[in-house]
């Protein structure tokens, strides 16, 4: 009953305290924000535009993602930057980093926003693990694995001597308290937990890597968090059960909502000291489960992760 009533809570949010508007002059910043040519990660770029923001749009699609750069360039005057990435694909995320390596030095906000949400079942990465575990937990753990120099340089050339990794997770995790690694490549155990479980595996996941990721490297400049965004109708329900949208959708937000509480994560100076929290709707701090901060379960996470992509 507690993850229902939080769920619950968190769908109907108060008024955000934060504004777009209240977005600081970012000249000067190098941003990443992976699935950007659609849904929030286009509002997040949208926002962060007009603020000189220097932003790569990191995509799988080169068509969308060149036709949202257009639009966006129509609606801000600034133009993002194209990145080729396909979470679902270690060898595209390693390429990306090293393109972007060649085109950057330091990077100051990483938007791990891209995710996918109860795909076709049958549908697995390229290197054989379960879609959703693999583009919302292992993808983004390589892309800012490779991408952790140029985060830690970011942040010694910034003013409050900070980077930031902002990870998006979903309410969908606070109804499971675990994340079984058995699942994440094909065989009985993903089989018997289904796709409904797979996804709340992964954003739980999420949440539990972003906390590794704070307590690994919080020392050195790096703010981890991360977040639900809020129930948004976005581009991930594609793929939800028609009958769970016309009993719930209702309860769902435009996009532009969803942005506000990686937006304030990310980029707001009220938020360079919440290394490790966990953010909800809109735009505030927020309570997870409390599994998902279990050092052992984050090392037994980290170390599956490198072991698995020899990060």
């Amino acid at each position: 009953m507690g993850a229902l009533r939080d769920y619950l809570a968190q769908s109907f949010p108060p008024e955000s305290k934060f504004k777009v508007e209240d977005i600081p002059d970012l000249t000067g910043k190098v941003i990443i924000v992976t699935g950007g040519n659609t849904g929030v990660g286009y509002e997040i770029i949208k926002a962060l535009l007009p603020k000189n923001a220097k932003v790569y749009m990191a995509s799988r699609s080169e068509a969308k993602a060149k036709a949202a750069i257009a639009k966006l360039k129509e609606e801000t005057s600034k133009e993002a930057l194209f990145l080729q990435i396909d979470l679902s694909d270690v060898e595209s995320i390693k390429q990306a980093a090293e393109e972007f390596k060649t085109k950057e030095t330091e990077l100051h906000v990483l938007f791990n926003n891209a995710g996918v949400m109860i795909p076709p079942f049958e549908k697995m990465t390229a290197q054989g693990f379960d879609l959703q575990f693999g583009t919302n937990v292992l993808g983004p753990y390589v892309l800012t694995k490779r991408l952790l120099p140029l985060l830690l340089s970011g942040a010694q050339s910034s003013p409050d001597h900070k980077a930031r990794i902002v990870n998006t997770s979903s309410s969908a995790q606070m109804f499971t308290n675990t994340i079984d690694l058995a699942t994440a490549k094909e065989g009985p155990a993903r089989s018997k937990a289904g796709n409904a479980k797979m996804y709340l595996y992964s954003k739980f996941g999420t949440v539990v890597l972003s906390n590794e990721f704070a307590r690994r490297y919080g020392e050195q400049g790096i703010v981890s968090t991360s977040l639900n965004p809020g129930n948004l109708k976005t581009d991930i329900v594609r793929d939800t059960p028609r009958l769970f949208m016309l009993l719930f959708g209702w309860l769902f937000s435009a996009p532009p909502f969803g942005a506000l509480t990686p937006l304030w994560a990310g980029v707001s100076p009220e938020t360079v000291d919440m290394n490790g929290k966990y953010l909800i709707p809109w735009a505030r701090v927020g309570k997870t489960r409390p599994e998902t901060t279990d050092p052992k379960l984050g090392t037994e996470l980290w170390n599956f992760l490198e072991a698995e992509t020899k990060e």
